[in-house]
């Protein structure tokens, strides 16, 4: 498995004067960072012409201009077939990437709402947000070029691998093995460290009991957003305002993407599934997307791998140094475990 090339974060502020200089924006008031998102850094700007949100793609893995304007293209038509997005503003030049310095922004405007988990949504508001992925995936196959010309998927990461070979179980004990260093060399030793020692040797025996259940290679792939979790939504009341950070746009398995989604917003904190809610959300989503329910039972057999030989909050903290990540560990960790019990339960889930 290869190492994660995204750094650590470094202190950074935005050329305000450079930058506003390229668009009808006003002078800048007030530059605030906004906290949430683990890659990219994002500022809530207010000048003397309104709120915008200035995005810097500071993840070296997305920061191509060419790829943004690509992910800037897909929203604005994403727009035109009614879907909650907020494309970017364009410059003077009526370019929509700025780059100053070598870095490459972008002016949003600025959207009022608020992040909802799964466990806030009533079964209804499930049903919405299955519906809201399936008219993503139906609108990117729509307006997004032909798969033989898209570029490749990322396979590493926070977001999961794309439509390549499924994890190698040889590897996966590999790094158990030098996570499980690092833990033992790490001092003081605290609470996380017994966490993370507990759930790696526990991962351990569950992979070995279950590695003969590789999931083959590949799947049916389309346009899908590639991070679609609760940051990455904003609502308005109890209906969903915009989806933000399409930065993973990408061709992968779309039903993957679907269940990947629901073990994000779906997962309680004691790492099992709300599994009457996910029912819910992925009747809808099959309805809208076209999908099949023997498509979303492949799909959830290849994510339950995924979560099976996934380390990547472990390899943020002991490899790099970075825990921005670590509060999400206790859920996702358990969730592989709760998962694996409750295999048939979960393949029902998304299925009936």
């Amino acid at each position: 498995m290869p190492r994660l090339r995204v750094p650590p974060p470094v202190p950074h502020a935005p050329p305000l004067g450079a930058l506003l200089r390229r668009y009808s924006a006003g002078s800048a008031l007030t530059c605030e960072p906004v906290d949430q998102g683990l890659l990219n850094r994002g500022y809530r700007l207010c000048t003397t012409r309104g709120r915008y949100f200035l995005k810097h793609h500071s993840d070296p893995d997305t920061a191509d201009p060419a790829a943004i304007d690509r992910q800037h293209r897909a929203t604005r038509r994403l727009a035109d077939l009614g879907v909650p997005v907020a494309p970017p503003l364009p410059g003077r030049d009526g370019r929509t990437v700025a780059v100053v310095g070598g870095h490459a922004y972008a002016l949003h405007p600025w959207i009022d709402g608020r992040h909802r988990h799964g466990g806030q949504l009533t079964l209804a508001q499930c049903a919405r947000l299955g519906a809201l992925l399936g008219a993503v995936h139906a609108g990117l196959e729509q307006v997004m070029p032909a798969h033989g010309r898209a570029p490749a998927a990322r396979t590493e990461g926070p977001s999961g691998p794309g439509p390549a070979e499924s994890a190698d179980p040889a590897d996966t004990f590999a790094l158990i093995d030098d996570l499980l260093a690092r833990v033992q060399r790490h001092r003081p030793a605290d609470s996380f460290d017994e966490l993370a020692r507990h759930r790696l040797l526990e991962r351990r025996l569950l992979l070995a009991r279950h590695a003969d259940r590789r999931p083959p290679c590949g799947a049916a792939v389309g346009w899908v957003h590639g991070d679609f979790h609760p940051f990455n939504l904003l609502y308005k009341g109890d209906a969903p305002a915009a989806i933000v950070d399409w930065d993973r746009l990408g061709v992968r398995p779309r039903a993957e993407e679907a269940v990947r989604a629901a073990a994000i917003f779906f997962v309680r904190p004691g790492g099992a599934l709300d599994l009457p809610r996910v029912r819910a959300y992925a009747r809808a989503y099959r309805r809208t997307a076209g999908a099949t329910p023997s498509h979303l039972v492949a799909a959830v057999h290849r994510v339950w791998w995924e979560r099976l030989n996934d380390f990547w909050m472990l390899r943020w903290h002991y490899e790099r140094g970075d825990t921005r990540a670590d509060p999400q560990f206790p859920a996702a960790s358990a969730l592989a475990v709760w998962w694996t019990r409750q295999y048939d339960a979960v393949c029902d889930a998304f299925a009936q």
